[in-house]
């Protein structure tokens, strides 16, 4: 199947000069949206994985759905003052300005194996944020997962040392 064709393009979206890969069009197509993690959970197979890690808000779609498929586990990462328990925090920048993301103190324990998700992979903030919180609560991160990879914006450089996986590469 052909998923990079149930993409839609949205031009200058969330701010002028960015071309946002819209995922809606895929997720409302129940073949696509299966064929996607399948695609992500047939790299993962068989691999010791105790949690995934979702980043908020589409790496919760992709997350959830593939911890299912593992038998492993899931734990959000969000944006600030979303968590109701204790938690910690790592600032980053994206490549349009800057955020913060939180993860409860007490998610992950010391030496579990964790997959980190999201659905984009652009500059490598967000996800280099992410494995940050993991390894500071004490968790080994296995690999770091995307749909979807802007290849052009170099955010792998970010993740060096880390093993990464995306389905799709976009190179413009």
């Amino acid at each position: 199947m052909d998923l990079a064709s149930k993409i839609r393009n949205v031009p200058d979206f969330p701010v002028k000069g960015i071309l946002f890969y819209d995922i809606t069009t895929l997720l409302k197509d129940g073949e696509a949206f299966k064929a996607s993690v399948d695609q992500l959970a047939e790299r993962y197979a068989g691999q010791q994985i105790d949690l995934v890690v979702g980043v908020e808000s589409r790496g919760f779609i992709f997350g959830t759905a593939l911890a299912y498929k593992l038998g492993a586990g899931f734990v959000p990462v969000r944006k600030p003052g979303k968590l109701p328990a204790e938690t910690i925090s790592e600032s980053y920048e994206l490549e349009y300005g800057t955020n913060t993301l939180e993860i409860h103190t007490d998610a992950i324990q010391k030496g579990q194996k964790v997959l980190v998700v999201d659905d984009l992979l652009a500059t490598g903030g967000t996800a280099k944020a992410t494995c940050n919180l993991v390894e500071r609560l004490g968790g080994e991160v296995v690999s770091v997962a995307f749909f979807i990879e802007l290849t052009f914006l170099h955010g792998r450089d970010q993740l060096q040392g880390y093993d990464v996986f995306s389905v799709l590469k976009y190179d413009k």
